[in-house]
């Protein structure tokens, strides 16, 4: 399979309130919008997108309806001490303060409305042991 596009898509039962969260903290813009559906594309890199779905739409099978759980979206950062400041005082909610971990991630996690996890990282150089298990 050749793909030409790949990004997650939140299911929620608050379209408009998810996507002003995105559009408040993070530099989303709106590539696409209708009541239901809105495709957000990152200002800087248009290649990394996130959509917000009605979880209740009838283009979602049955089975698969509802809202999103048990997910945790990364964005690897340049900075993530600076995002940690700006995030905070924006009156962000901080899940897990920044720290930093042995397997070569410096990161925090926050939370969006829906209760999806949002972990800010900024790649830092992993212990000897986790080094080793990296490939390549």
């Amino acid at each position: 399979m050749r793909t030409t596009e790949y990004y997650p898509v939140l299911m929620t039962d608050d379209v408009a309130g998810t996507v002003a969260f995105y559009q408040q903290y993070f530099p989303f813009e709106r590539a696409f919008a209708i009541d239901w559906y809105v495709h957000l594309a990152w200002k800087d890199d248009p290649k990394v997108n996130l959509a917000i779905v009605d979880g209740r739409h009838d283009s979602i099978p049955e089975a698969g309806r509802g809202t999103v759980s048990g997910l945790i979206l990364n964005f690897e950062v340049e900075d993530v001490d600076a995002e940690y400041e700006r995030l905070a005082a924006a009156g962000l909610p901080i899940v897990q303060e920044v720290r930093s971990e042995p397997f070569g991630q410096r990161h925090f996690i926050s939370q969006d409305p829906n209760g999806v996890l949002i972990d800010i990282i900024t790649l830092i150089e992993p212990s000897p042991e986790f080094a080793a298990l990296f490939a390549g």
